[in-house]
């Protein structure tokens, strides 16, 4: 039933009919395309969205992002830390504890082995210091054993020291 004859001839068929398409295309597209589709807009109805997006939107200090910051909305971003860290008091794992975290002493949490670059912080994890370290991690202390790639948003960075302040 199936010969060499009419293999050959059906795959004809195939081409034939996507030749005739094609040139179908390129006709249309020669035909219907208008003569000044590159040419300059001839009028422009002003809307006023160009005036919003050429004010400048005002980065929130850290200072304000804590004062206004949700520690609820803080718990989605603690899913980042929760891999390496924990919440829960004298629990330690890849990295320490951080119940108490803020106001506390760096580099003081019993049974953890810190690596030295975390004695160059500071004395304690104030909330600015917490922020710095969270945002680049390796920029604020180099040598650091932590390998997180950090927390740019000054809002997510906020409302994570406001969760894990709540949560201590």
């Amino acid at each position: 039933m199936f010969d060499t004859m009419v293999i050959t001839k059906a795959v004809a068929a195939f081409c034939g009919a996507l030749l005739v398409f094609l040139l179908g295309n390129w006709a249309a597209t020669a035909i219907y395309v208008p003569r000044n589709a590159d040419a300059p807009q001839a009028f422009v109805i002003d809307t006023g969205a160009d005036d919003v997006a050429d004010e400048a939107v005002a980065e929130l200090t850290f200072e304000e992002a804590f004062e206004i910051a949700d520690a609820s909305a803080g718990s989605r971003v603690w899913s980042q830390c929760r891999a390496c860290h924990a919440l829960e008091d004298g629990r330690n794992s890849v990295g320490p504890h951080l119940y108490g975290i803020v106001n506390r002493e760096i580099g003081v949490v019993d049974d953890f082995n810190y690596s030295g670059a975390l004695n160059q912080a500071g004395d304690v994890w104030t909330p600015e210091i917490l922020s710095a370290f969270i945002e680049n991690p390796s920029g604020v202390t180099p040598g650091t054993s932590m390998s997180f790639r950090g927390i740019t948003s000054v809002e997510d960075r906020a409302n994570l020291i406001a969760y894990m302040e709540s949560e201590s």
